[in-house]
């Protein structure tokens, strides 16, 4: 993707070569201009040392004088200089002055409008800062100006057709702004434009007829608007565009098939995310100088072009299509010895067999995704080459046979996702070998067999899903006990037997545990009480015998228990009514005793108890009998032990018959629980920048929940519509963001706690500017942080005044936290930073301790 702010600060060098020091003598103008824009601001120590008057101001700190006029201030360049506070319109006085570079501070309010008087003024570059209200539109005023950079402020309204005025214009950016309006017409007046750059700027309407006008044009950036219509067809015809980036809009229409000869020095073609239709023209494969060709998620039918002649291509992503083709041609793609990333997910109507070429794609590869596909056929023995893989994803096709022993030379792999095919056989030792491997999904195939010990060996391992195959005999300890797992661990729906190994508890930070429906017997380890981060525990459909263990009562963090289909006994233990349950299934066992009447068992609609006929007491809406009457029941069963056995012999007969019809019920739950284990999984999907973009709307100003040293946080809905949780967004320009958020990473990556904010997600990935994004994704609580419940103009915000109990309960929350951070884990940890505002309130107003970084 190519960058417009690395494009512009090219620019900008080339400018500044116009502009030297020199030997200055005083003139009072500029002096008292550079005076007033000093006292304006404030900013990092030592930034405006210098800018005192016992030195000549020509020699301040990011401050240039003219060679023709010594005395005049031809330009100002501070960028990342910490500087906050308005811009002076007192800079509209220095009327020699031809550049002016302040991007990457925290300039706020508006752009003054005294700034038209700089009539020699060549360059504006304001990126990166907080300015905020409408683009002056007397910048038309400004005739040399040949550079402008507004990018990533806050600026609104529409763009000014006085722009379309400034006829040496070169360069325009005014992306990343809250604009509103179309894209006016007049900016095709610009004839000298090299680059347009106007992405997520909210823009609507049609692209301009034109802009086609602008025949020196070399980057158009117009993605993340909500651009409607077609393309100009007329842009296709600008042989010098090197960059055409229009994804996320709503365009129709077809690609001209004679882009590839058109458009001849085309690098960055990214039409991704609109409603494109029609078939891909086959040109593309004469656009020799092609490296990214992104066109996922629009309507194009087909067929895939044969682009290996295309050897600079480094991504090609053609995912979300219904294209009607044969997977063959990825042969052609050996050809593409640069290629880094190959992305053809969720196109159902692709088919064919998987070729054997696809061992030969380049060693650079990086990422390569073809899931939910119609591709038949096996995976290549020598997929092994593809020694620089970090991600292969072949999920939801009918690929089938072994895994080939060969894969476990991706020693680089982080993700492996082979789920829902029909591979058969025992799992390759040699998975072992793939030490850095984070995600290992193989659900919903045909494997067998026992699992491989060497599993033990990926100790980066973060879920592992094995659900849904036939995989028998007792589940290895060594990989059970392996700490690292954090996310989930689903050895659901095969055919372990034997005992559950009480390496279970090395799972200290496991969310989600779900061994059901095997044949797993003897008793529940009481090892799983070290689980303390667990959420969700399924241990249904086994043979599990004795009583629940008491120790099971450290799991404060449990919101689902199932441990329904097995033969558990004894009483219902009492503090499972403490715990913080959500949901309780317990049915078909052989619990006794009175049904505790607190807590969760105050809510029949979260608590199943069918099949155990020795319960009594309760809720009356749970319609049980009263415990008396089962204890009297119980003094008279000795007198009718006479007439039990006469039926001894039928109730055998009948016991058979319902084991027969019990076995029948449960191959036909299989399908039904196939929906509620996918809902599962799918809480603990990795989440790329694509997804929280679409979660945050945008990372929009409505969801930004609050700002602070190293970044912003924004509120966000997942996709399924019902998640809501919290992005905190790194600044990574920022000193120390990138140290915070490994600090935070490393300080969360080992411990969990019901008082400490939990960590849902981190998404290290890139933006659609191609600059490195990186966040953490937390679980949002609903009433927002303390200090807005302890200020005292609380119930003018909707914030009610806190009760004494409420405030006595927050600060045992809080001291629960910080006892665990001090005393709970292996190495001691110090907040560091605890105040009102990291502390985090549920809508039950239990409180959370956050930002550990």
């Amino acid at each position: 993707m190519a960058n417009p702010i690395c494009i512009l600060s090219l620019f900008i060098f080339s400018c500044l070569a116009l502009f030297t020091p020199t030997a200055c003598s005083s003139n009072e103008t500029d002096l008292i201009s550079l005076l007033s824009f000093k006292n304006t601001v404030h900013g990092l120590e030592g930034t405006l040392n210098s800018w005192n008057e016992t030195v000549h101001f020509c020699s301040w700190t990011g401050v240039r004088c003219g060679r023709k006029h010594p005395d005049r201030v031809v330009a100002i360049s501070l960028s990342s200089g910490g500087l906050v506070g308005p811009l002076s319109p007192h800079i509209g006085n220095m009327s020699f002055l031809r550049s002016i570079i302040l991007r990457n501070n925290s300039f706020y309010g508006e752009i003054p409008q005294e700034i038209s008087r700089l009539r020699r003024l060549g360059l504006i570059e304001f990126s990166n800062n907080s300015f905020s209200g409408a683009i002056p539109r007397n910048l038309s005023q400004c005739p040399n100006l040949v550079y402008l950079n507004l990018i990533d402020n806050l600026l609104s309204g529409p763009i000014p057709v006085e722009i379309g005025s400034l006829y040496k214009l070169q360069a325009l950016g005014l992306g990343d702004n809250d604009l509103s309006g179309p894209i006016p017409p007049s900016l095709g007046n610009l004839t000298s434009l090299f680059l347009l750059s106007l992405r997520f700027c909210r823009l609507t309407g049609e692209i301009p007829e034109s802009l086609t006008q602008l025949h020196s044009l070399t980057y158009l950036i117009l993605s993340l608007n909500n651009l409607t219509g077609t393309i100009p067809s007329g842009l296709f015809n600008i042989s010098t565009l090197n960059t055409i980036e229009v994804s996320y809009n709503q365009l129709q229409g077809s690609i001209p098939y004679t882009i590839g000869i058109t458009l001849p020095n085309l690098k960055f073609f990214q039409v991704g995310f609109n409603k494109l239709s029609g078939a891909i023209p086959t040109s593309l494969s004469n656009a020799s100088s092609l490296e990214q060709l992104q066109l996922t998620d629009n309507v194009f039918t087909g067929p895939i072009p044969w682009l290996g002649r295309l050897s600079h291509l480094r991504g090609l992503y053609i995912a979300y299509n219904p294209i009607k083709d044969d997977i063959n041609f990825i042969s052609s793609l050996t050809n593409c010895t640069n290629l880094q990333k190959l992305n053809i997910y969720e196109n159902p109507l692709l088919g064919g067999s998987l070729p054997w070429s696809i061992a030969n794609l380049s060693i650079h590869l990086v990422d390569l995704v073809m899931s939910r596909t119609q591709v038949h056929g096996k995976i290549p023995s020598g997929v092994g080459n593809l020694l620089c893989l970090t991600r292969l994803e072949l999920f939801d096709n009918n690929l089938e046979g072994p895994i080939p022993s060969d894969i476990g030379k991706l020693s680089s792999l982080q993700e492996l996702n082979l789920g829902g095919n029909r591979f058969r056989n025992m799992l390759p030792s040699s998975l072992g070998n793939m030490t850095l491997l984070n995600y290992l999904y193989l659900q919903e195939n045909n494997f067998s067999g026992n699992l491989p010990q060497s599993l033990s060996n990926c100790t980066s391992l973060l879920d592992l899903d094995l659900s849904d195959n036939n995989f028998s005999g007792s589940i290895p300890p060594e990989v059970v006990g392996l700490s690292s797992i954090s996310i989930s661990l689903n050895l659901s729906f095969n055919a372990f037997t034997g005992a559950i190994p009480i390496e279970i508890g090395s799972l200290t930070n496991e969310e989600n545990l779900d061994l059901s429906n095997n044949r797993l017997s003897a008793l529940i380890p009481s090892s799983l009480s070290n689980c303390l981060s667990l959420q969700r525990l399924s241990l249904e459909g086994n043979l599990l015998q004795g009583e629940i263990p008491s120790d099971l009562s450290a799991l404060r963090g449990l919101v689902d228990l199932d441990l329904s289909r097995n033969n558990l006994s004894g009483p219902i233990p009492s503090f499972l009514a403490e715990l913080h349950l959500q949901k309780l299934n317990l049915s078909y066992n052989r619990f006794q005793g009175d049904v505790p009447r607190i807590g969760l068992f105050r809510n029949m609609t979260a608590i199943s108890l069918d099949g155990n006929k020795e319960l009594c007491g309760g809720i009356p809406e749970l319609d049980l009998p009263p415990c008396s009457l089962i204890t009297s029941s119980r003094k008279n069963s000795s007198s009718l032990r006479k007439v039990w056995i006469p039926v001894v012999s039928g109730g055998v007969f009948l016991t058979l018959l319902v084991c027969l019809v019990l076995v029948l019920h449960r191959r036909r739950r299989h399908k039904k629980n196939v929906a509620y284990r996918s809902l599962v999984v799918t809480q603990f999907t990795r989440l790329s920048y694509r997804d929280l973009f679409k979660a945050t709307d945008g990372f929009s100003e409505a969801n930004l929940i609050g700002s602070g040293r190293y970044g912003s946080v924004y509120k966000g809905i997942l996709e399924n519509g019902q998640t809501p949780i919290a992005v905190k967004v790194l600044n990574l320009v920022v000193k120390g963001a990138f140290k915070s958020f490994i600090a935070e990473c490393n300080a969360l990556r080992d411990i969990r706690h019901r008082n400490l904010v939990k960590l849902l997600s981190v998404c290290e990935s890139i933006d659609f500017q191609g600059n490195d994004f990186k966040s953490l994704i937390y679980e949002f609580k609903a009433n927002g942080s303390l200090d807005k419940w302890l200020y005292d103009d609380a119930e003018q915000h909707g914030f009610r005044h806190l009760s004494v109990s409420q405030r006595l309960d927050i600060a045992i929350d809080v001291a629960h936290a910080l006892e665990y951070l001090h005393f709970g884990t292996d190495s001691t940890i110090v907040h560091g930073d605890l105040k009102p505002s990291n502390i985090l309130l549920d809508h039950n107003m239990i409180a959370y301790v956050g930002d550990l970084d």
